[in-house]
């Protein structure tokens, strides 16, 4: 009798053990399903480029510097952040080259928050450099020659819970 309840004890045991590692898996994926509601709200992000302006010209350096502005808003109930703006700048149809806005490297409540309906610029300088393929087009940017910008690349939108990356292309 003695060792009968030993076993009946031991199998408790291992039965508790089962739930409660059962009951951390449900409680994760509760959190990832919890967490996943806000990919709708982040995807209705919508970003477009407004701007692009000389800021300076270094002609010792064969380098300019353009203030890359892009609107951004939030048509979503939800409050984000952009996290990085990924892009490549076209400038008459013709690569310019990369450009990386990001404030990755900030606390998420140290960022711009984007409330509901909130329209937001945001500014990033664009370095491009004169090269022997490039010359033309720097020469028409730096003399004000372009007739339109074009920017495309990835946004991505951060909530506390969630992340969302959406693919743009936009010009003026």
């Amino acid at each position: 009798m003695y060792k009968s309840v030993n076993i009946e004890m031991a199998l408790q045991s291992k039965m508790t053990v089962y739930v409660a590692i059962g009951g951390v898996f449900a409680l994760m994926g509760g959190i990832v399903f919890y967490a996943s509601l806000d990919n709708v709200d982040l995807d209705q992000i919508e970003i477009n480029l407004v701007s692009v302006e000389l800021r300076d010209s270094n002609a010792a350096n064969n380098q300019v510097k353009l203030d890359v502005t892009f609107l951004i808003k939030n048509p979503s109930d939800k409050t984000l952040t952009v996290s990085t703006i990924d892009y490549q700048l076209y400038a008459d149809d013709v690569l310019l080259g990369s450009g990386l806005y990001s404030t990755a490297d900030i606390a998420l409540p140290g960022r711009a928050l984007f409330h509901e309906g909130a329209e937001v610029p945001l500014k990033n300088i664009f370095i491009l450099s004169k090269s022997d393929e490039n010359s033309e087009i720097y020469e028409d940017v730096v003399n004000g020659k372009i007739t339109s910008f074009t920017a495309e690349g990835r946004i991505i939108t951060q909530t506390s819970w969630s992340e969302s990356e959406k693919e743009f292309k936009s010009g003026y």
